[in-house]
């Protein structure tokens, strides 16, 4: 954990105290602390890490935070330094194919973390990672649902939010087609009641 908080302390600090960027998204219902969004594209730099929860985060966040510092080549064959996005997610991982209902657990020990690219970028303009363990990747525009809640984020209160959401999303008639994800928005620092935190989960609109 004090590798995670070091991490994100001077990811901040390095970010020259910048707005933090966020994915564009539009709500299109919200019920309490529930919500369904519509993604717009976006390109992800992403690593898979091993661990529990706690660990995978150290590992994955200072792996890409070390690409952002500049551990990459951009176009002009220099390094670059870019600017900091939020939220940091992580998603288990699973090696087979996935079947509904969307469960939050470990699979092989393996979690996949990423980072939100800059809205600035392209996959042609992003410098490329020199760590071979982070891909870059672009996304089509997505629909999710989410639950926001806030105070900590451990591995018991991520499962019990999933099945929460998964619980609505079932009274909604909506069938998740992907697995549940974890968003962090804030640094550690903050008071645990003002945290912002996120399970989402993938889902396909109907036609």
């Amino acid at each position: 954990m004090k590798y995670w908080i070091l991490s994100i302390l001077t990811l901040l600090i390095a970010g020259n105290a910048m707005a933090i960027e966020e994915p564009k998204y539009t709500v299109l219902e919200k019920e309490k602390s529930f919500e369904l969004r519509a993604y717009a594209p976006k390109i992800i730099a992403e690593t898979l890490v091993s661990g529990d929860l706690d660990d995978a985060s150290s590992t994955g966040f200072r792996r890409i935070a070390d690409y952002i510092f500049g551990n990459n080549t951009s176009v002009s064959g220099e390094t670059e330094k870019m600017s900091m996005t939020a939220p940091v997610t992580m998603e288990a991982s699973e090696k087979i194919s996935m079947t509904a209902p969307v469960t939050m657990e470990e699979a092989d020990g393996q979690w996949r973390m990423h980072f939100v690219m800059p809205s600035q970028y392209t996959l042609e303009t992003l410098p490329k990672p020199n760590n071979p363990a982070i891909s870059l990747r672009e996304m089509p525009s997505q629909h999710y649902a989410v639950i926001r809640f806030s105070w900590f984020a451990g591995e018991e209160k991520v499962a019990k939010k999933a099945a929460e959401l998964l619980a609505w999303m079932k009274s909604k008639n909506i069938t998740p087609t992907g697995k549940a994800e974890l968003a962090r928005y804030n640094p550690p620092w903050t008071p645990p009641l003002l945290r912002r935190n996120e399970v989402m989960i993938l889902y396909q609109m109907a036609d």
